[in-house]
């Protein structure tokens, strides 16, 4: 099945874990967004923090969502059984490979290690030749700061490539993840007119 007859889909990695209001915000507006648009939301398949954020409000804007997650985290995470598919893996692994074959753009927003190894992951296969999507990261209120601080570190001491780096971008809005998120020639992915973001969480 291909990108026009299933719909582009985005995955958005994030927090599992945070209570933080401004952050579940945050990822609700993202999933509203998306649902706006028209796309399809690809996400870790839980139903809580941030993940569980970003598909209630994809759902309620009528997006179609899939849910991967591994069967030792059906319960830890509460699965998201409202998505669309609610795919279960054996493995965390099988997991990552599932999001990333059913994706056509990722996006990272803010969370802690898992969603720092499912970026890493991406951006990797991305430098690698293994997939040609894009790859953006929002960078909200500086969270990934002190993280890009230190990748620039790394590429001026030449551990890292300027090729690797523009596999990545980085932003610190709504509006510009999703322009570098759009698909190339979609029509449908260009903000309409009039249509504003509200810039406060």
């Amino acid at each position: 099945m291909n990108t026009a007859e299933r719909g582009y889909a985005v995955c958005v990695y994030c927090s599992a874990s945070t209570a933080d209001p401004a952050m579940l915000a945050l990822a609700a507006r993202v999933g509203t967004e998306i649902a706006r648009r028209g796309w399809q939301l690809v996400s870790g398949g839980g139903h809580v923090s941030m993940m569980g954020a970003v598909a209630t409000g994809a759902r309620a804007g009528g997006a179609h969502t899939v849910g991967v997650i591994p069967k030792r985290l059906v319960h830890q995470e509460v699965a998201d059984v409202d998505a669309d598919e609610l795919i279960v893996t054996d493995t965390m692994r099988q997991r990552k490979q599932l999001m990333e074959d059913r994706a056509d753009a990722f996006l990272a927003l803010p969370g802690g290690i898992g969603t720092l190894e499912e970026f890493f992951e991406t951006w990797t296969g991305g430098y690698l030749g293994q997939h040609d999507k894009p790859v953006v990261v929002l960078d909200h209120h500086g969270f990934y700061r002190g993280l890009f601080d230190w990748l620039d570190e790394l590429y001026d001491r030449k551990f890292v490539s300027q090729s690797a780096m523009a596999r990545i971008t980085v932003v610190d809005d709504l509006p510009a993840a999703f322009a570098a998120l759009k698909p190339v020639r979609a029509a449908e992915a260009v903000q309409e007119p009039g249509t504003t973001f509200d810039e406060e969480v």
